[in-house]
């Protein structure tokens, strides 16, 4: 039996994936990451000084990476609405 199949080890069928609000919650997560970042900048010489910078990066691409990902999440929704319109 392959790794991805619809049965289970022990014969039973694998429940279907969840589907919840997944563009609201990249776009929470997202929102988040840049107000982290935003949050730290007014503190940047103390990173700087203590060695920390990476942690307003970090949150900096959170966010970078957050848009690409909300970006992709809608694009994903929006093929499945055709498909399920399709038929």
């Amino acid at each position: 039996m392959g790794l991805i199949s619809k049965w289970t080890e022990d014969g039973r069928e694998a429940p279907e994936p969840l589907e919840g609000p997944v563009v609201g919650t990249v776009l929470t997560g997202t929102g988040l990451w840049f107000l982290l970042f935003l949050g730290q900048l007014p503190f940047y010489g103390w990173f700087a000084d203590h060695g920390h910078t990476w942690w307003v990066w970090t949150c900096a691409a959170g966010g970078g990476l957050g848009l690409f990902g909300l970006w992709y999440v809608k694009r994903r929704a929006a093929a499945m609405r055709r498909d399920a319109a399709s038929g």
